[in-house]
Parts: structure tokens; C-alpha cells; sequence
């Protein structure tokens, strides 16, 4: 029988949430940790997808729009790309697993220029629930791309964060009132 939800673990580097990565959520998105790696105990023992989409960068690319909105971060094979303490634990424990994979991506969504709504669709799953950083940024274009593709949504509140909490709590009203997404603890 297929399994219909995966679990999206986004971004959680140590440049978006040590004290001194790059582009830090700071202790916001320190707390998450326990809250991410007990959600991907739950997945992963009910046999379902937990997926890492996690961003990657080249310093001073002229042809990427981040570089001229933010200071270089998540390097490719650098500290900073790596995920972030307990969560980098539960994933080196777990990579070798085919439910469990973790993919480049480029630009804020998941999906933007990756494979995810193939693999997704090829899978049968229909629900994604989501965790990570930012939550206004990275988790917000994700969801929107998902929603837009047909996807139901749900957002751990406990296990998403950002650096910016105006825009957090924002975000997190977005999802339910424009993107019909189920907002739990």
C-alpha cells in the first residue's frame, strides 16, 4: 500500500540557525530541533517520506538573485550547508534509508528547478507536512508551490521558525487563510 504524506525538513543548516552561520535564525530556530527530529522519529517509523530539501549555494553568482539580497551562505561542502545539530545526528542515522532523502535545491521553493513533484507524484503522496526555516521565506514559497500543485498542506508550527518574526507570524496566517493549509503545534 502506498504511503500518502511525506515530511519536508527545509533548510535546517547551520547558516540558517547556529549562532554563527550566515543568515541565522538564531535560538528561534535552535528550539525547532527537538520538535523536527521527533516529527521524523513519527514519519519514519510509520514508514513514510522524510525529505531533506536543503538550499545550496556557489559565492558570488552573478546569475543567482540572492546574491545581491543576502550575504553568501550554505555553500556547498562548507559548515554552514550542513544540518544543524540534532537533526544533522538524526539524518547521518537515517541517510541510508530509501524513505529519507536530502536534495539541492536552488531558490526558495523545493520545488523550483528539482525533481520533487515527480518523485512526490511517483510515490502517491498527496499531503506534505512541513518544518524548517524560514518560515517566511524558504517554507512559504514551498508551500505555495505545493498548493499550487495540488498538494494538501500541513505546517508545524512548533517545528518551523525565521529570523524575522513580523514576518513569521505573518507567514503562518498565510497558510491557512490563502493556501487552506491545516496550522498545527
Amino acid at each position: 500500500m502506498a504511503n500518502h504524506q511525506a515530511l519536508l525538513i527545509i533548510d535546517y543548516t547551520n547558516d540558517f540557525v547556529a549562532t554563527q552561520g550566515a543568515l541565522t535564525c538564531g535560538e528561534p530556530g535552535q528550539k525547532l530541533a527537538p520538535a523536527i527530529t521527533t516529527l521524523a522519529d513519527q514519519f519514519h517509523q510509520a514508514d513514510d517520506w522524510v525529505l531533506f530539501p536543503t538550499d545550496v549555494h556557489t559565492p558570488n553568482d552573478p546569475y543567482h538573485p540572492e546574491t545581491k539580497l543576502f550575504p553568501p551562505h550554505n555553500v556547498r561542502d562548507t559548515w554552514g550547508r550542513e544540518l544543524f545539530g540534532p537533526v544533522k545526528d538524526w539524518y547521518d542515522d537515517h541517510a541510508t534509508d530509501d524513505k529519507v532523502w536530502l536534495f539541492d535545491k536552488t531558490r526558495y521553493s523545493a520545488f523550483a528547478g528539482t525533481d520533487l513533484d515527480l518523485r512526490l507524484r511517483e510515490r502517491h503522496v498527496d499531503t506534505l507536512h512541513l518544518a524548517g526555516v524560514c518560515t517566511d521565506i524558504c517554507v512559504l514559497h514551498t508551500a505555495i508551490a505545493a498548493y499550487n500543485l495540488g498538494y494538501h498542506l500541513v505546517i508545524h508550527r512548533n517545528a518551523v521558525a525565521s529570523f524575522n518574526p513580523t514576518g513569521h507570524e505573518w507567514a503562518l496566517g498565510h497558510f491557512e487563510t490563502a493556501l487552506g493549509a491545516t496550522v498545527v503545534d
